[in-house]
């Protein structure tokens, strides 16, 4: 196990009472209102990275005894983001009321011809999409992960030493307050997003990142009422040649952004170009702040090595098509947290990285890879052209379609769907994307014989 000594953060109000092989007492002054934690682990978790991911990783390790300290280096800071959660994630998560900015109850979808379908017309009363602001969510995560017993240490860490011997501790080295520290740690979960130093230490491999660009604009009230509880998505060449761009209503403002892959370069252009389509229902708003951030594209070759395993954007936990990370962040830190509190008994015994195979990467394969998998072709299918694009708009006004994916994308389960409706759900697809390849050719065409003229 690790030695017991600790830099502490002189920022925490915190007193630890360390005793080898004995219980180890953690009190806390009045003013965190959260009654004294008794630690009965022999085991000592890190948890680098306090998003969604971290947060929700610490909190489980906290909550099932382990010894926990989460490492956030700037816990102000908020990650550029649409911030839809889905509506399972407030109760499986108990995330209260009061973080949400809007309930989505009206989706629209633009073609790049500006086809326009309603996306949301079998959505039950009872059904919505949150929206979230990161900066507001990540903060309450780590305040719960806090109130179970994990220490939050706002801290840059800039070096992990990987032990050399089966059983010893891993070193993290970290500045707090201008001054270089270092923890050791039997077990690190690493959530610190796509360019994780932690996968880097452990040699996690690589993967294609795409680039999130989002503006935040404060909208003239009468603005704001349009986008009350409507949500947008654009599709096209011009606001993104592989992905999406979106208008996604927040508290007092709109955030709007775009996504690439391969044009990363050019991803100011794109954000010129999704505020052109959309400038007549955002005239007169003025942007409060601009964010730009690497988003994963598919899970990293390694997710698990000895006693390290990688949760939230540093595994590559975002799917495709949607871009959906935030759900699969919080989900995935979980099930790794829960994973090292079954696997060690409560932080009694040394985990191995078999034990972390079995009771966390297999176990989230089974439930979710093939999600994953499925998207990533949607995406190459229905993304990769305008022909393609024209024929998602056109089959998304369908409300067979509509029902499935809502309730796939709500409930995080597939939906039962009838064989017949299914079949002609194919044939219509199908049928789209034949006739959508014509429009697609003639509106290439038309894009050519206007920029012969200019």
């Amino acid at each position: 196990m690790a030695p017991q000594t600790l830099t502490l953060n002189p920022l925490h109000s915190l007193v630890y009472h360390f005793k080898t092989n004995t219980v180890k007492t953690l009190t806390l002054t009045p003013k965190c209102k959260r009654n004294s934690i008794v630690i009965t682990s022999n085991l000592r978790a890190a948890v680098i990275g306090g998003g969604p991911a971290g947060s929700s990783a610490a909190e489980a390790l906290a909550t099932g005894g382990i010894e926990t300290f989460l490492f956030e280096r700037s816990p102000e800071a908020a990650k550029p983001c649409g911030g839809a959660i889905p509506l399972c994630m407030l109760d499986e998560f108990s995330i209260p009321n009061h973080l949400i900015d809007r309930r989505v109850t009206h989706m629209k979808i633009i073609s790049p011809s500006n086809l326009t379908v309603d996306f949301g017309k079998t959505l039950k009363s009872h059904e919505f999409i949150s929206m979230l602001r990161r900066e507001v969510l990540d903060n309450f995560l780590r305040l719960r992960a806090e109130s179970r017993g994990a220490s939050l240490i706002k801290a840059l860490v800039t070096h992990i030493e990987v032990p050399t011997s089966k059983n010893s501790p891993y070193i993290i080295h970290y500045i707090l307050n201008n001054t270089q520290n270092t923890l050791a740690v039997d077990v690190i979960v690493g959530a610190d997003g796509a360019n994780s130093r932690v996968a880097k230490s452990i040699k996690a491999g690589t993967y294609k990142c795409a680039i999130a660009f989002q503006e935040r604009i404060k909208l003239p009230e009468e603005k704001m009422k349009y986008y009350e509880n409507l949500a947008e998505m654009y599709v096209g060449d011009d606001v993104s040649p592989d992905f999406y761009a979106w208008v996604f209503p927040k508290c007092d403002h709109v955030a709007v952004g775009t996504g690439t892959v391969c044009s990363k370069g050019n991803i100011k252009t794109l954000q010129r170009a999704i505020r052109a389509r959309v400038h007549p229902k955002i005239e007169g708003g003025r942007i409060i702040k601009v964010e730009a951030h690497p988003i994963p594209e598919h899970p990293r070759p390694i997710r698990v090595r000895n006693r390290v395993a990688l949760v939230g954007d540093a595994a590559g936990y975002v799917t495709k098509c949607s871009g959906e990370g935030i759900y699969f962040a919080a989900k995935s830190g979980r099930m790794c947290g829960e994973a090292i509190v079954r696997a060690s008994d409560s932080g009694n015994r040394m985990i191995s990285e078999e034990d972390l195979k079995r009771e966390y990467l297999r176990k989230w394969d089974d439930e979710y890879i093939i999600t994953f998998r499925f998207l990533d072709l949607l995406q190459k299918v229905f993304y990769g052209s305008n022909a393609g694009r024209e024929a998602l708009v056109e089959l998304c006004g369908n409300e067979y379609v509509q029902r499935m994916t809502f309730e796939s994308y709500l409930y995080k389960k597939l939906a039962d769907g009838n064989r017949w409706e299914d079949m002609k759900m194919a044939i219509n697809t199908i049928g789209s994307l034949i006739r959508c390849n014509l429009v697609g050719r003639e509106m290439e065409e038309f894009d050519k014989r206007i920029l012969a003229q200019i």
